[in-house]
Formats: C-alpha cells, structure tokens, sequence
C-alpha cells in the first residue's frame, strides 16, 4: 500500500504541496534560526523555491546562496525537486 501511495504521489499535484510543507517544517534545520525566522512563506512552484521575506539584508544574502538552497532543500527531500530559487 506504501507503494501505492508513493505512485499516486509522484504522479500527482498533491507530492509539491507536500513537499512544501516539508520544506516549511525543516526550513530551520536547512537554513538556520536566524533566516527562519526571518523568512515569511517558503512555497515550490513548478520545480521553483520561492522565499519571501521583508528583510532586505537577508534577501540579499538568500540571493548570493541560491545553489547552496538549492542543494540543501533537494539533499533535504531526498530528490531533486528544486531547481531554481526566486527570493521575493
């Protein structure tokens, strides 16, 4: 049934909503306190991260760590689900 599950999962709309709210349970292990805290929404859209935050000193640093995102979040959920990050 486990199997099954998983199938459905990878064909459906539903496996990005949940690895959204995977991401946003685990933001603070991946990233840190700091950038948690200060992050407002975590959502993927079509293999993209977006991150907003109103902070502008840690957009900018988001910014300059795009792939390292990238490789935790995937690294993360045990897939390569990301494949760009868009910081708002």
């Amino acid at each position: 049934m486990g199997d099954a599950i998983k199938q459905f999962l990878k064909k459906s709309r539903l496996k990005t909503g949940i690895q959204s709210l995977q991401i946003t349970e685990i933001w603070e292990t991946i990233m840190g306190k700091t950038i948690a805290k200060y992050t407002d929404k975590i959502q993927i859209i079509n293999h993209t991260l977006i991150i907003k935050t109103n902070v502008g000193p840690l957009k900018q640093e988001l910014v300059y760590q795009k792939e390292k995102i990238i490789s935790r979040v995937n690294e993360a959920l045990g897939e390569n689900v990301i494949k760009e990050v868009i910081i708002q």
